[in-house]
């Protein structure tokens, strides 16, 4: 068959089969089948595949009505324009996350900060991000998987940050020395452990380390704010990410420690609550 027709029917069993986007889809694993870029698809479509490029192109079609990620079969991921390597041992990185760096890399601007802490680092996608748009920062990379810290280390190497991060395999603060940083970012687990079973396939196939926020899914929650203030300079900042309807419980636990002010939330582009923002008083 040619590119034209191996897309036509590609996409055709993805959308019979309810995948979302299916025209995307079915572009996208032919661009990795064939290493090239969407133009030459466009321009070459009546060529004719080889078998084994038609039967590996069909594998992954099926692989993907499994419920397999996108990500997880082409290892990449586009995160603030950058690329990112990830498998089925680390979180694929959302567009949603990007309001948390963005902040970040502000509040580091505003404040001129250089020492930044990285909590559940996964895919390194964060701290990546904040060492490649924060000059001379120094950032200190930390995930309890040691599987998430090697692809961490390939994203910083293959984005050229490597030498501006430091990778700790830890549960959260247990291994980190009493140092004082600027500012503390995580996106941690905050899925309602209930609640993973009724997610996407897709979503399913992720790292159940990296969704499960515990029974009412603030446990990392309570941990970082609790211990964040003996690893924040004076001033220094607490940035999460947070579950759409977790604004007022995250708020709730910021409080309670009466070591926080200036508290606020920012949406997301979809108009949900994404991240809180925090002060050490």
């Amino acid at each position: 068959m040619t590119i034209r027709e191996t897309l036509r029917r590609g996409m055709i069993e993805l959308k019979s089969n309810n995948i979302n986007e299916p025209k995307l889809k079915a572009r996208l694993i032919m661009q990795y089948i064939l290493n090239k870029p969407r133009q030459y698809l466009l321009v070459n479509d009546d060529i004719t595949l080889t078998l084994r490029q038609e039967v590996n192109y069909f594998k992954l079609i099926k692989k993907l009505i499994k419920g397999i990620p996108l990500q997880h079969i082409t290892h990449q991921q586009e995160f603030m324009k950058m690329n990112f390597y990830v498998n089925e041992d680390v979180l694929i990185p959302r567009q949603d996350t990007e309001i948390l760096v963005e902040e970040v890399i502000a509040i580091a601007k505003k404040i001129n900060a250089k020492k930044i802490l990285d909590l559940c680092t996964g895919s390194g996608a964060i701290a990546v991000s904040l060492a490649k748009y924060i000059k001379d920062s120094q950032i200190t990379a930390v995930d309890i998987s040691d599987k998430a810290i090697r692809i961490a280390k390939k994203n910083a190497k293959d984005n050229e940050v490597e030498n501006q991060i430091t990778f700790i395999q830890s549960d959260l603060f247990k291994n980190i020395k009493k140092e004082k940083f600027d500012i503390i970012v995580s996106n941690p687990p905050y899925i309602k452990k209930e609640i993973i079973s009724t997610l996407d396939k897709e979503v399913q196939k992720e790292p159940i380390i990296a969704l499960d926020g515990g029974w009412d899914g603030l446990d990392f929650y309570r941990k970082i704010i609790g211990q964040g203030y003996e690893y924040l300079k004076f001033k220094g900042y607490i940035c999460l990410e947070i579950g759409y309807d977790q604004k007022i419980d995250v708020i709730e636990i910021i409080e309670y420690e009466e070591k926080y002010i200036d508290t606020y939330c920012k949406k997301d582009l979809y108009g949900n609550d994404r991240i809180i923002v925090t002060q050490l008083n």
